[in-house]
């Protein structure tokens, strides 16, 4: 069965298991048969081991390949953070997104990178989520995360708990709010029902725990249905993520990133999906790191690369 639409799909740090998932996703049922619906961003010389290692049901030679040439047979270092890989990481992601906006995919799936190793190589963005927005001009966007049945959206993402409260304001929370709804409407879903999660215990007890809810929390819900969007809340923190899987709402919006990343991977730590939504492409990534500790051991498990293909595939922007 043919995708229904062309895919980019970087490697990530080629130290990482990014390559080793990549592989074994490809070779998986349903998507085996869809190679030539597939671009992979990658070097060769770090494919080529991949394939050795996994010994999967096609050779190189099915895939199609763009690749930088930064990473070859002798330079290639794995298990473990190095500058090489963060500028071969880098570039992956740019030549991803260059191909997007040319109209060539309309998504892109990117296999994990190392903070450490772009750092090195001299990136001063904290993850893929910044780098895309920043490629692509986009100013409103979020980390929306899917496990299913939970979607998960975050209001902020990788930030000092001490910060969090601070950097909460009507504004920012009503962008979340709203990017829920757009996030939602890539399912497929027409009118979705958005919880908006508390950020104090029992929402603050008025006050008494916190007054963000008060401040900014309830005045950003209230505009929010004025604006026609279902939003409800504030929902306390112990009691929405409940709900949410039982399915009375479509989507969470959280305070912070560990507020929703715990019960989302508490339910699906091997097939949970980060997805950025305001993008002018879809974009999803598997819901893990570059576990140095396991690469290129034959070990890796595909399940969440498996997942971020098979959402990319299902999803759809301007909806």
């Amino acid at each position: 069965m043919r995708m229904r639409k062309k895919l980019a799909i970087t490697i990530g740090d080629p130290s990482g298991v990014g390559p080793e998932v990549l592989i074994k996703a490809l070779n998986s049922k349903g998507l085996l048969s869809a190679l030539s619906d597939i671009f992979i961003v990658g070097d060769s010389a770090v494919i080529k081991r991949a394939i050795m290692l996994v010994k999967p049901d096609f050779n190189i030679n099915a895939l199609k390949i763009i690749e930088t040439g930064i990473i070859t047979h002798t330079n290639f270092k794995t298990n473990s953070p190095n500058k090489q890989c963060g500028e071969a990481a880098l570039s992956y992601i740019k030549m991803a997104v260059d191909i997007a906006l040319k109209g060539d995919v309309s998504a892109i799936v990117t296999a994990p990178i190392s903070k450490t190793s772009i750092s090195l190589a001299g990136s001063t963005f904290k993850g893929h989520t910044e780098m895309l927005a920043d490629l692509t001009n986009t100013k409103d966007y979020a980390m929306m995360f899917y496990g299913k049945p939970l979607k998960i959206i975050l209001v902020t993402i990788h930030e000092a708990i001490k910060d969090v409260p601070k950097l909460l304001d009507k504004e920012n929370i009503l962008k979340t709010i709203r990017l829920a709804q757009k996030g939602c409407k890539m399912f497929g879903i027409k009118s979705p029902k958005i919880a908006v999660s508390g950020l104090n215990p029992h929402n603050g007890e008025g006050g008494i725990f916190g007054t963000e809810e008060i401040d900014f929390i309830i005045p950003a819900i209230q505009q929010a249905k004025i604006e026609g969007i279902d939003a409800i809340g504030p929902i306390p923190p112990d009691v929405v993520f409940h709900h949410a899987y039982k399915g009375v709402y479509d989507i969470v919006v959280c305070m912070y990133h560990d507020q929703g990343l715990i019960p989302l991977k508490m339910i699906a730590f091997d097939r949970g999906v980060n997805i950025t939504v305001g993008l002018p492409f879809v974009r999803t990534s598997p819901d893990h790191g570059t576990a140095y500790d396991i690469a290129w051991k034959g070990i890796a498990d595909p399940s969440s690369m498996i997942q971020a293909i098979k959402t990319a595939r299902r999803l759809r922007v301007n909806t």
